[in-house]
């Protein structure tokens, strides 16, 4: 732990040597030197601004999902935006979203008021915050069509608003990702109007299909690698014979071949040489090497 820390801020919120198992969908990684989860934006200012002077390493964490953090842990500073939540709609179908909201009760609040965009987010383990550093999408939609605007706290401690064009997204990706830039909120513009009964039934019916296909009974990050286009990962990563394979606690599911889950008591070693053995062999046999669309946090074993 960095020993020149300097003033600590006297909040609640700021923990030293906390475990982030539970702050992750695939309930694994070690300790964080520190953890805050701020609740309104001093809190976001005074935590930045002491690890800034400290030069400690900024991590910031949505809900956990679509990452793998190290047995390890992570050094520095993780701020966590779980608990920044709030959600205003106008009668545009503009709506303005605190960075912890979890996408997916965004999406059923956006389906009751009768605003079509979101449908897809619905069955997303994320927060809006992760959504927009990610460029988070699934059936066809992702943040990228949607987003008007999102605000960060910079390096700085300046509020700076940017665009989609400032953010360069791309396919689960965006300029945000690697710097110190923390997303406090983010406004999205959606089709109002409709009828509420409609887009609530076209959301559950877009969960159905994910809770039917996807391994919603296991603790996992969501889909492990990009979908190499034309093909899917699933589609290879199952004719390789590598559904129901493990290494420790750790298994390619046999719902979705695209998924890695924890069987319980898994290590973030086990997923990583999983995720690195699957590599290998559908890259033996289909000389195609997937891409992990889950993002490695902390010092991991060389493979």
């Amino acid at each position: 732990m960095n020993q020149t820390l300097g003033i600590l801020p006297n909040l609640a919120c700021l923990k030293p040597q906390v475990s982030l198992q539970a702050l992750t969908t695939f309930r694994v990684g070690g300790l964080s030197d520190w953890l805050a989860l701020p609740r309104r934006q001093s809190e976001f200012e005074a935590v930045l601004a002491w690890a800034i002077a400290a030069d400690l390493q900024i991590t910031p964490l949505g809900a956990g999902s679509n990452l793998l953090i190290s047995d390890r842990g992570i050094p520095g500073l993780v701020i966590c935006t779980r608990r920044w939540r709030s959600t205003e709609f106008d009668d545009s179908g503009r709506v303005t979203v605190a960075a912890g909201e979890p996408l997916p009760t965004l999406a059923w609040k956006a389906a009751k008021r009768g605003c079509r965009g979101l449908e897809w987010a619905v069955g997303i383990p994320g927060t809006v915050g992760g959504a927009v550093v990610m460029n988070a999408g699934a059936h066809g939609g992702c943040t990228a069509d949607v987003l008007v605007s999102a605000t960060v706290l910079d390096s700085n401690l300046d509020l700076v608003q940017l665009t989609p064009a400032d953010l360069n997204f791309q396919y689960r990706t965006s300029a945000l990702q690697g710097g110190r830039r923390v997303v406090l909120e983010a406004t999205f513009q959606l089709e109002p109007g409709h009828d509420p009964e409609v887009v609530v039934a076209d959301t559950l019916a877009g969960l159905n299909q994910r809770r039917a296909t996807q391994p919603y009974d296991r603790p996992n990050c969501g889909s492990v690698f990009r979908n190499p286009y034309p093909h899917t990962a699933g589609t290879l990563i199952e004719q390789a014979g590598l559904k129901g394979y493990r290494i420790g606690n750790a298994q390619v599911a046999e719902r979705h071949a695209n998924f890695i889950v924890n069987l319980g008591g898994a290590t973030a070693t086990d997923i990583h040489r999983l995720i690195h053995h699957v590599q290998g062999e559908v890259e033996a046999r289909w000389a195609v090497k997937l891409q992990p669309e889950v993002k490695f946090m902390g010092e991991f074993p060389n493979l």
